[in-house]
């Protein structure tokens, strides 16, 4: 397991989906965010494509069956990936 995503566990969710989030801490992981080129079959985008987010938040993100329907537009995935990478900067990981 990465360094970056060992940093999340323990943190706040940072993706905060209104009605959705259960501000839990304890279920924080890094939420994987697909896009464009950046991942394929069988393979997890870069770490740095992700975002801290609780478990509630990761499965609207990964569209789980049986999460809540919950609009997310990309604007919500760049605050809280961004979001990310400032708690990132502060831990040390990224520069």
């Amino acid at each position: 397991m990465s360094k970056i995503r060992k940093a999340a566990r323990g943190e706040p969710c940072l993706m905060r989906i209104p009605g959705v989030c259960n501000g839990n801490p304890e279920t924080t992981v890094l939420a994987h965010i697909r896009g464009s080129g950046n991942a394929g079959k069988g393979m997890k985008p870069p770490d740095v494509s992700g975002v801290f987010a609780c478990s509630a938040c990761h499965d609207v993100i990964d569209r789980r069956e049986g999460a809540l329907r919950a609009p997310v537009i990309e604007i919500d995935i760049l605050y809280a990936m961004l979001r990310t990478h400032d708690r990132l900067r502060q831990m040390g990981l990224v520069q």
